[in-house]
């Protein structure tokens, strides 16, 4: 069984190593979507892979500090591109979360970067 759970959060930057000119190397901001999706047996007693609220608690440290940052200015993330925040919040959250399948990061509605730990 495979359940997600979508995130959102506000974040600014910008991409250096893009090309002088390119319109992402300017400052801008995203009204990002993340999804987290776990694969495991469905619990015979809970009902759950996982409790969609230990999902939240696993993730809210690093919500917290992408949310309404600059995201180059967090370790780890000084050139923030959709597939560097989805390894990133891997990382950050796969620790707490062993049953992580991927990581789904968008950017806008119609382009995302997806993580699998690979």
């Amino acid at each position: 069984m495979r359940i997600v759970q979508a995130f959102t959060f506000e974040a600014a930057h910008s991409l250096p190593n893009v090309p002088e000119g390119h319109r992402c190397r300017n400052v801008h901001g995203h009204s990002y979507r993340v999804e987290l999706a776990l694969d495991g047996p469905v619990d015979p007693n809970t009902g759950f892979v996982l409790d969609f609220f230990d999902v939240e608690s696993a993730f809210k440290d690093a919500l917290a500090t992408l949310d309404h940052h600059y995201l180059n200015d967090i370790d780890g993330l000084a050139n923030p591109t959709a597939e560097n925040i989805a390894t990133w919040i891997w990382n950050a959250t796969r620790p707490k979360l062993r049953q992580l399948a991927f990581v789904r990061v968008f950017e806008t509605p119609n382009c995302w970067a997806e993580y699998t730990g690979r």
